[in-house]
């Protein structure tokens, strides 16, 4: 019997195929009737999909009696049951309600309206806008979508390699508030304290998130600190999940630099499944690994001996040095990366009108890097750490107690040829939310418990710490750091009426800041070179609270007249409470054809727990020597004699308008204008020191603190310290605009062009920084050129994308071409007196990256990608300020030698050390197949 019931099941489904038949159909605008390309058509409860073609024509094998699900961002769902007829057309209606799980796309938090409806400038990317610009992370892909977007990757910034700081509106990384799915993500535990963009800054890991996870993001382009509490300053940013599952896909990327290095490798899986009519899982699974990528430069000599000469024979000894090694074996560029990435999103629903919802995430990664290369004339480890294995100076070295051959240092690199310490960083970082949401009587609700961590720990190896002598080890676990949240929410809202909308909400939110300490080798008194370890007595677990609630209401004055105001008040337990406002409206004329739009709004932002209780000492180089800098956190005791005050919240005003411009469904303008203003701006100090500190007794607070005699954990001499202040006012303004032409008839295929850019009218410091008495006292200042111009000129003054996508048949090809404005930087510690009166501009540049793409059949696609296709490197020069700048540079040897000394003697003329507009690595080719299935 069961044989029999088994055959009936088989010819049963032999029948169903026997009974699929090809269908054709137009999927077509239901405002304009234009073809739609790019709809996904899945057989419902199946696996079975297609997409239509760039005139929105589709062909799908399916038996009578099933259902077509046709789906497309920004359009309602639209399911369509299979007769017996072999076309069927269906018509997309724009959806009001689409977005309305994306609360930041109003910049309220009622019921969602549509882009066009907004009173504030948003964003739209989708995962097509991402994965068309090549780039292998997310944070990348941005840069180049996003104008007001800018990352960029620095050599040799130890820990940096695990993040590569970025920002909206020069505005630091801190100041952007991130949400997955419309919930807080959680900041990374690094600290970013390296004399490049970002300084003093920690952020969001968005490096971390999968691309092939996301379905779209939304950046609000407004200060929202009213709707969402802390970091909205210059606004906010929503990663949506990819949800219904429509197909699974697997991806094959694989990439290599022009020069042959760099290559990249990587799987990512995504797939899922559908339950009941609205239910749903999705996943997705990625591998990548990226080898690094080295440009190190060759050193200047003159500004070498300049750093480390002066005597015949040390001078002797660099030039025939220098001669053998031009790159004095340095290895600087971008590090070895491997990371895997794991996400899950689903919903299930309870009932009509309820769903329990959640997502989840992990990405753990490894990097590794190389310090500067420590050369025989700079430094000799003597009988520690050396090698006597002449290998172009890039080898890994051995430690080894060999006699040097000589004790003449003309002759000593011939037996000793330097050793260059590694850096190896682990990362995990994590996400989940669980909640629930539904609508009852009217009443919207959304109840949800976020969680949130990310750890990294270090490892150096290939270095010694002298002060140990012989018994050193060379391979110290210097520590880490941790940081994690816990976040409750609960938001309410209800249309009262068809003019009125309310909405209120409470957020609870615990974090953990936790210094974790490295071995004792590692921080004992020089502690290991390169990058000394975390003292014992600055590691701990920090904690704090906080409580916000906030209220909103909209009122449709008339059909075309918006109006929408919120007020938020939060308390935080290490600083007390916070009040803040935002009003916004927006007027449709013309047949809602134009948009005018505006908000007034306050806005706060928190110091972090990172900011507050940081305190460690690092190593950087400085006057030819590798010099140790304490930052001491606002808590402690040498803050407290210098009289440095406890941090206290930033406060912002944000002041926006802008119009927007739609006369047909194809063409879209918008241009804003953007002004905010931050006092009591948190900065990381300069490094502060004072020739007071060289007395045998010194006389002044600052001096006992840098001479190691002062209270604290330093038993050593410092070069400076340095530490966190509410010390400046800054204000930030610009004009945003975006310009887009879709489906232009060109031959047999549609072309679309986009223009956006960003133009920065002003970035500046306003007044005087607060200075402490103590520091004050002893000639120092907190904020010296150099901080100032990473404030305030490190970022490009504009930046244009102009995107040309045309589509033909089954082929696509995109090019987009990236204008950066120039930067500039000012680094008084290696250009002396001389760079108060030069700086270091890089100029302005193009690049050009091409995307073509075919489709081979409706499961098999392959996409090629030449990011910066006519080879454009980042090119800085010297420019004089002044007459005295013109003096300083007026030869081309004076001119070698400055640049030298910006560049570390020339190690860093090609990657910038503190940083450029761009990558500094070139031509680089990737390439995607996609299979589905």
């Amino acid at each position: 019997m069961k044989k029999i019931f088994s055959f009936a099941l088989i010819m049963l489904g032999v029948a169903g195929n026997l009974l699929a038949q090809e269908r054709t159909g137009k999927v077509s605008d239901g405002a304009s009737n234009a073809g739609l390309p790019g709809v996904n058509i899945t057989v419902q409860g199946t696996n079975t999909g297609t997409v239509t073609d760039v005139n929105g024509m589709y062909k799908i094998s399916v038996a009578s009696g099933s259902k077509l699900v046709f789906s497309f961002i920004g359009y309602s769902t639209n399911t369509q049951a299979v007769g017996a007829s072999n076309s069927v057309n269906v018509q997309l209606f724009a959806s009001n309600t689409e977005l309305s799980e994306v609360v930041v796309s109003t910049g309220s938090r009622n019921v969602q309206r549509t882009v066009t409806d907004a009173a504030v400038p948003i964003d739209i990317i989708g995962a097509s806008d991402l994965k068309m610009t090549g780039q292998t992370t997310f944070d990348k892909a941005l840069q180049y979508t996003v104008p007001s977007f800018n990352t960029v990757n620095t050599p040799v910034n130890d820990a940096t390699t695990l993040l590569d700081p970025w920002e909206i509106r020069n505005m630091g990384p801190s100041r952007t508030l991130v949400l997955i799915n419309g919930k807080r993500k959680n900041l990374s535990s690094l600290l970013y304290v390296q004399f490049s963009p970002g300084r003093g800054e920690t952020g969001v890991d968005i490096s971390a998130i999968p691309q092939q996870a996301i379905k779209r993001v939304e950046i609000l382009r407004d200060g929202a600190s009213a709707q969402y509490g802390s970091d909205a300053i210059a606004g906010v940013m929503n990663i949506i999940l990819k949800d219904r599952y429509e197909y699974t896909s697997l991806n094959f990327n694989t990439g290599v630099t022009s020069k042959g290095d760099g290559g990249m490798y990587g799987l990512a899986l995504n797939g899922g499944g559908n339950f009941g009519s609205k239910g749903f899982i999705n996943y997705t699974v990625d591998f990548s690994q990226q080898n690094s990528a080295v440009r190190s430069g060759i050193i200047h000599v003159p500004t070498e001996i300049a750093t480390f000469g002066g005597s015949p024979g040390q001078d002797a000894l660099i030039t025939n040095y220098l001669k053998d090694y031009p790159t004095g074996g340095n290895i600087n560029g971008t590090a070895e990366t491997t990371a895997g990435k794991f996400l899950i999103n689903f919903g299930v629903p309870i009932g009509n009108d309820n769903e329990f919802y959640g997502n989840g995430a992990m990405v753990v990664k490894r990097v590794s890097s190389f310090a500067n290369y420590r050369t025989p004339y700079w430094r000799q480890d003597r009988g520690l750490l050396h090698s006597v294995t002449d290998n172009g100076g890039k080898n890994y070295l051995t430690a080894a107690t060999l006699a040097f051959p000589t004790e003449d240092k003309v002759d000593l690199y011939k037996g000793y040829i330097g050793y260059v310490p590694t850096f190896e960083g682990e990362l995990l970082d994590y996400n989940a939310t669980l909640g629930l949401k539904g609508e009852t009587n009217g009443w919207k609700h959304d109840g949800s418990l976020t969680i949130g961590g990310n750890t990294q720990s270090y490892t150096v190896d290939n270095t010694v710490n002298r002060s140990l002598g012989k018994s050193s080890p060379t391979r110290f676990k210097p520590g880490g750091y941790e940081f994690s949240h816990l976040v409750g929410n609960i938001d309410i809202s209800k249309a009262v009426t068809d003019k009125i909308g309310i909405a209120f909400g409470v957020e609870a939110r615990t974090e953990a800041y936790t210094i974790v300490a490295g071995d004792d080798a590692s921080f004992n008194q020089e502690g290991s070179n390169s990058f000394p370890g975390i003292n014992k007595l600055n590691a701990g677990v920090n904690k704090r609270f906080n409580l916000g609630a906030y209220f909103d209401v909209s009122y449709d004055i008339s059909k075309n007249f918006l109006i929408n105001g919120t007020v938020r008040t939060e308390n935080y337990s290490d600083f007390g409470s916070k009040n803040v406002w935002k009003i916004s409206s927006r007027y449709k004329l013309a047949d809602d054809k134009v948009v005018l739009r505006g908000s007034v709004s306050t806005g706060f932002r928190a110091p972090t727990l990172h900011q507050i209780y940081a305190q460690s000492v690092q190593a950087a180089f400085a006057g030819g020597t590798i010099q140790l800098s304490g930052l001491f956190n606002n808590r402690s005791a040498q803050a407290r004699a210098l009289g440095i005050p406890n941090l206290k919240p930033e406060l912002s005003t944000n002041i926006s308008f802008g119009l927007g411009f739609n006369p047909t469904k194809n063409l879209s303008v918008t241009v804003d204008y953007y002004n905010i203003r931050v006092t009591d701006r948190i900065v990381y100090s300069s490094s502060i020191n004072t020739d007071d500190k060289r007395l045998a007794i010194p006389t002044t607070d600052l001096g006992r603190i840098l001479k190691g005699t002062s209270v604290g954990v330093n038993n050593f001499d410092l070069a400076s310290v340095q530490f966190f202040i509410n010390g400046i006012e800054t204000v930030n303004s610009g004009i945003d605009y975006v310009i887009s032409y879709r489906n232009v008839e060109l031959g047999k295929g549609k072309l679309g062009i986009s223009l956006a850019g960003n133009f920065v009218l002003d970035n500046s410091i306003i007044g005087n920084p607060t200075v402490p008495k103590a520091i004050a006292d002893a000639g120092s200042s907190i904020l010296n050129t150099q901080i100032r111009s990473l404030l305030t000129n490190s970022r490009p003054r504009y930046k244009s994308i102009l995107s040309l996508n045309y589509a033909l048949n089954k082929w696509n090809f995109n090019l987009a071409n990236t204008l950066f404005g120039s930067t500039s930087f000012q680094d008084l510690d290696n250009g002396g007196d001389d760079m108060e009166n030069i700086k270091a501009e890089f100029k302005p540049a193009i690049v050009s990256d091409l995307s073509v793409g075919y489709n081979f059949s409706k499961n098999v696609s392959f996409t090629a990608n030449v990011n910066n296709l006519l080879n454009v490197l980042p090119m800085w020069d010297l420019i004089a300020l002044n007459s005295k700048g013109e003096s300083a540079i007026n030869t081309p040897e004076k001119k070698a030698l400055l640049r030298g000394f910006l560049g570390f003697s020339g190690r860093y003329d090609i990657l910038g050390y503190n940083g450029s507009q761009f990558s500094q690595l070139g031509t680089m080719f990737n390439a995607n197949l996609q299979i589905r299935f």
